[in-house]
């Protein structure tokens, strides 16, 4: 199972989102560090929509989700960016 996919089943399970999309830009970020080549997945966008964001700040939303997938950034995943909304909120995508 890839990165994206356990990302993506973990946030379904825990958010129950409306919209979801998990997005691996690790190729753009290619020789940032020696040790970062753009062919893995070291990093994740995560653009989320769900009713369980409803009367949280950004920052408790940002949370939940680095929580809930603090294993994978714990085993490599080197960069997590959260794009997360309650429903009827605006975004960007």
């Amino acid at each position: 199972m890839t990165l994206r996919t356990r990302i993506e089943e973990k946030l379904v399970e825990a958010f129950a989102p409306e919209r979801l999309s998990v997005i691996d830009e690790s190729h753009l970020h290619a020789g940032h560090q020696p040790d970062i080549t753009g062919t893995g997945e070291t990093h994740m966008r995560v653009r989320i929509v769900s009713a369980k964001f409803a009367g949280l700040s950004r920052l408790a939303r940002h949370r939940a989700i680095t929580d809930l997938l603090k294993p994978e950034l714990d085993a490599g995943l080197h960069a997590l960016a959260v794009e997360p909304a309650a429903p009827g909120e605006a975004t960007r995508w």
